[in-house]
């Protein structure tokens, strides 16, 4: 594809799935070139990420179009919440490649005398990186950087959910990279079937739990390790010393993001009786200014990915009573940001990841009662506490991926902090210096001089008594 085009005048696309045959052959030839030492040099491995950051400039406007044909993700949005963080990482990285490839010593005790010990970091391997549909380019790509940096081979598997934006990764990664280096498959399901039956050396999926299962459990025939990035309901706690305005500001925006199509997006309000009202009040003021008083006329709110995932968001609003939003219009997958009153505990609202613009709401009488409503369940991916009195509370006795205070969704956009869940929500993590030590092993080195060579651990164990001192 040329890049110059727009790409618009491409039309339509559906996804095909890459044959078996052609997964079995790029992946031998990956596996040949890693074993040729190619990958391995600083200089290798930071000319790769400056050609993805180049490849990245160049098919922007390519990549902002096919997110808004697949998701009606505005130009702004796009690049702040896509391209903007794969670019952030990728400076990360170049800025600190050549001290992360650096061996690291470590003391040795005395026992060891006259040994010596470091810690090196080699590339893993072969990896092979399953992103979902949600943030096709960040989820994609960000987890790239982190096995180019580690000097691994890729195989990348985007989402056929979002055809147009697939299509285009594919393209961009053929004209950026060799085949033998970096390439994309692409294909429903029965293709991840089949490479979850190839042997990879690292196994990077985003996704739902229930895949992650899936994934994990096919990877324990290879003995392959894992990073899941899962999801879970994010709970987001308004205390009664909240600034009301502020926090409707930021937990609308949060909401608002992608259509609340986002792992970490706020999932249920756990508001204080004493400020509920007032606060729901600002909600739907807040979500107003954002997207106008028909949020379907806004260029920056997205929509549903599919007819599939809209049905099962629609089924949602029978769950509660509308405090305000619901509107919906199935042909263009859109459903308007809703707040639900009167929710009981068993509705699946409350018990499944939501993953659309729907906004339940608990009411607590203190601190205690949220607490307990957290714990009680799986650890989430995200945890949002709005107020000033308790937020060390919350944070000692909850646990969760990440948290915000005052806040949401930005603990994202700092690439220098691991991203990652715990629990049900996922497994390992990324982003930064994380993302290079998630495709390198650490290797364990000692080296010891042959210029002369102590009795001590020999047999017969003549000086034990002063041995055993030592230890």
């Amino acid at each position: 594809m040329n890049s110059t085009i727009p790409y618009a005048d491409l039309g339509h696309c559906t996804v095909s799935n890459t044959p078996h045959a052609t997964i079995q052959r790029i992946m031998e030839a990956q596996r040949t070139y890693f074993q040729s030492g190619a990958t391995r040099s600083y200089a290798f491995r930071r000319q790769q990420l400056t050609r993805l950051e180049e490849a990245l400039h160049t098919w922007e406007k390519p990549l902002t179009e096919a997110l808004w044909h697949d998701l009606h993700k505005s130009y702004e949005e796009a690049y702040l919440t896509e391209l903007g963080i794969v670019l952030g990482e990728i400076r990360t990285h170049r800025r600190h490649l050549r001290r992360w490839m650096g061996p690291c010593k470590v003391c040795s005790p005395l026992k060891m005398f006259p040994s010596r010990s470091r810690i090196l970091t080699e590339p893993l391997g072969s990896a092979l990186i399953i992103a979902p549909w949600n943030y096709p380019v960040q989820l994609l790509l960000n987890p790239l950087i982190g096995a180019i940096s580690a000097g691994c081979t890729a195989l990348l598997k985007p989402s056929p959910y979002v055809p147009h934006t697939s299509q285009v990764i594919e393209q961009l990664i053929r004209e950026t990279f060799d085949e033998q280096y970096i390439a994309v498959v692409q294909g429903n399901r029965e293709v991840n079937g089949l490479l979850l039956a190839e042997r990879f050396d690292r196994i990077f999926f985003t996704g739902s739990p229930a895949l992650g299962r899936r994934i994990m459990e096919a990877a324990a025939v290879h003995l392959t390790p894992v990073i899941l990035e899962l999801g879970g309901k994010s709970p987001c706690i308004v205390d009664e010393d909240a600034d009301l305005r502020v926090a409707a500001r930021r937990i609308a925006w949060g909401k608002s993001l992608n259509a609340g199509q986002t792992c970490i997006a706020p999932d249920y309000l756990l508001l204080h009786e004493a400020i509920r009202e007032p606060f729901l009040n600002e909600l739907e003021r807040a979500f107003h200014a954002l997207l106008g008083a028909d949020t379907s006329q806004s260029r920056h709110f997205a929509r549903i990915v599919n007819e599939r995932a809209f049905d099962r968001l629609s089924g949602y609003l029978t769950e509660g009573r509308i405090r305000f939003g619901g509107r919906t219009n199935r042909q263009e997958r859109f459903i308007e940001p809703t707040v639900l009153e009167e929710v009981t505990p068993t509705a699946k609202v409350l018990q499944e990841e939501i993953f659309g613009p729907i906004l339940p709401v608990v009411t607590v009488r203190h601190i205690e009662e949220a607490i307990t409503h957290i714990t009680e369940r799986e650890k989430p991916l995200a945890l949002y506490y709005f107020g000033t009195a308790h937020r060390h509370e919350v944070l000692q006795r909850t646990s969760s991926g990440g948290a915000c205070l005052n806040d949401t969704i930005m603990q994202i956009a700092n690439e220098r902090l691991p991203f990652g869940g715990v629990g049900q929500s996922g497994m390992g993590r990324y982003h930064g210096y994380d993302s290079y030590l998630a495709f390198s092993h650490r290797r364990s080195v000692v080296s010891t001089t042959t210029r002369f060579d102590l009795p001590l651990r020999y047999m017969p164990y003549g000086l034990f008594r002063w041995i055993k001192g030592l230890l």
